[in-house]
């Protein structure tokens, strides 16, 4: 495989930093292709600069101190050899690993043009590309010093980052732009998370990393390259730190024999009403049982948790029932939406009888805030009952006992301590949102945007979770799906100011036959 775009229907590995510096030394041992990875990287990194801006009227290559800066001299070296119009801005430093050494002997013996620093005589312009060759995975400690650069360092370090990344000049990042953390997609300086580090295409060489697709990662790496240098063999043995989701079709598929116990039933229970405290979140409820209509789930009943509450507006294909009238046994339950402070007293009837169980918003708070109720999560793994729980970031931290930014700086370890602390498939939302089980390799999410960041969305993911769990799907297998679907539909949906969650539920497609 040589130089591609990542699509979202291709299976990918993500790797972390540890696993690609092992990744890096497996290669290197079986490299017969006669070429450095570094004189590999360097012609993938010319290859697609040429490719994205052909008519450049000169290519600006910042090199770091590190690798990440030799695959921008050998680029560099590549470009000049094309007939390319080639300037390195050289980050100065007493010693450079030996591959990065020689690159920059090979520069140097062709004369390209090097400077240590960017003044009025180096004016940078729109037609111009800039490549990013600064830190790369170099990135050490949270801190935007490279592996050969001294923390002092930082303050210019962070200078270059910014003048490299101007608002008006394309930039490619060479495996990752500059100060973005490869594993968590965070940046860390916060001064960078003011800097708008915006790549217009990042190239990831040898492996993807995960840091590319969640938290900052999704803005900051634009159009997303893969150059596996040959090391698809290898890659196929080692055990990743995440993959890439993509779209898993439900067991069960529409013909005519079907009817609506075919596709299971989806329970939805919450909805307080306005008369409690003044807050009426009904339409919580709604929502779900709306997007679970639309996802194709042969019966959607409504539970709202107050008697009033059954006259809410809800779709007239879904029927109300009392919690005492549902049939915990067969089906999915979700459980949550919209429940307030009375989802309480239903969750313990709910977690101990429920077959197939979604948890979601106040459920999540309520189980946060007991022990017992904790218990009776992990005790349904036990019982061989699936459980999915939808926690956004401050509800996976009230779960976990800590801070939203604690979970937000490493939203991949936070996802598996949650699986592992209530032994059931978690999926933090968020940018690339995540998928995780014991057992189970994390799953990352590339679909979805902003437009997503409306209330009653989450609803609607719940709602598509219990029908592609009702239609045969195992936990996994399902919170998969539905996070994809859910954040494709928002990606295809007409361009309209906002989209609403109603307008998100009706955009959802029940699984067709296979054709």
């Amino acid at each position: 495989m040589a130089l591609k775009k990542i699509n979202w229907q291709t299976p990918l590995k993500l790797f972390d930093v540890a696993q690609t510096r092992q990744l890096e030394a497996i290669a290197d041992l079986h490299n017969l292709s006669g070429y450095s990875l570094m004189e590999q990287a360097g012609l993938a990194v010319a290859q697609l600069a040429m490719a994205v801006k052909p008519f450049a009227n000169c290519y600006w290559i910042f090199c770091g101190p590190g690798n990440n800066g030799g695959d921008g001299m050998e680029a560099a070296a590549q470009l000049h050899q094309r007939g390319q119009k080639v300037v390195v801005v050289l980050w100065q430093t007493q010693k450079r690993p030996a591959d990065s050494e020689a690159a920059l002997k090979k520069v140097l013996g062709l004369g390209i043009r090097i400077v240590s620093q960017l003044d009025s005589t180096h004016s940078i312009s729109s037609s111009d590309l800039v490549i990013d060759a600064l830190l790369g995975i170099g990135l050490r400690n949270q801190n935007t010093a490279s592996e050969n650069a001294n923390i002092d360092e930082v303050p210019s370090m962070l200078a270059w980052i910014e003048t490299a990344y101007q608002s008006d000049v394309d930039v490619l990042a060479v495996d990752i732009p500059s100060g973005l953390n490869a594993n968590t997609g965070n940046f860390g300086d916060v001064s960078l998370r003011r800097a708008s580090i915006q790549a217009a295409h990042t190239l990831q060489l040898l492996n993807a990393k995960p840091g590319c697709f969640t938290a900052s990662g999704r803005d900051a790496c634009g159009t997303l390259w893969l150059d596996a240098l040959g090391s698809e063999a290898l890659q196929r043995d080692l055990d990743a730190a995440a993959r890439l989701n993509t779209l898993t079709q439900p067991k069960q598929q529409q013909s005519h024999a079907s009817h609506k116990g075919t596709f299971g039933d989806v329970a939805v229970v919450g909805g307080e009403s306005v008369q409690v405290r003044g807050m009426g979140m009904t339409g919580a409820v709604d929502l779900a049982a709306l997007a679970a209509l639309h996802a194709g789930a042969g019966r959607v009943m409504a539970c709202y948790l107050n008697n009033d509450a059954y006259l809410a507006t809800r779709p007239m294909e879904v029927m109300a029932r009392s919690l005492e009238a549902l049939d915990l046994q067969n089906g999915v339950v979700v459980c949550g939406c919209g429940g307030g402070i009375g989802i309480r007293k239903v969750l313990p009837k709910v977690l101990q009888e429920s077959a197939q169980l979604v948890l979601d918003a106040d459920a999540l708070n309520a189980i946060a805030q007991d022990p017992w109720l904790e218990d009776l999560v992990r005790q349904r793994a036990a019982k061989n009952k699936p459980t999915v729980i939808t926690p956004h970031p401050l509800e996976a931290a009230r779960l976990l006992k800590t801070n939203t930014a604690q979970v937000q700086n490493d939203r991949l370890q936070a996802a598996q301590n949650l699986a592992q602390q209530l032994r059931c498939t978690v999926v933090l939302k968020g940018s690339g949102t995540l998928i995780a089980q014991a057992g189970e390799t994390t799953v990352m999410n590339p679909t979805g945007s902003a437009r997503l960041a409306t209330g009653g969305t989450g609803d609607v993911l719940a709602g598509v979770l219990g029908a592609r769990m009702a239609q045969g799907l195992n936990a996994f297998e399902a919170a998969c799906s539905a996070v994809y679907e859910h954040g494709q539909a928002a990606d295809n949906a007409p361009l309209t100011p906002t989209l609403t969650a109603r307008a998100l539920a009706q955009l959802i497609r029940a699984p067709q036959k296979a054709s």
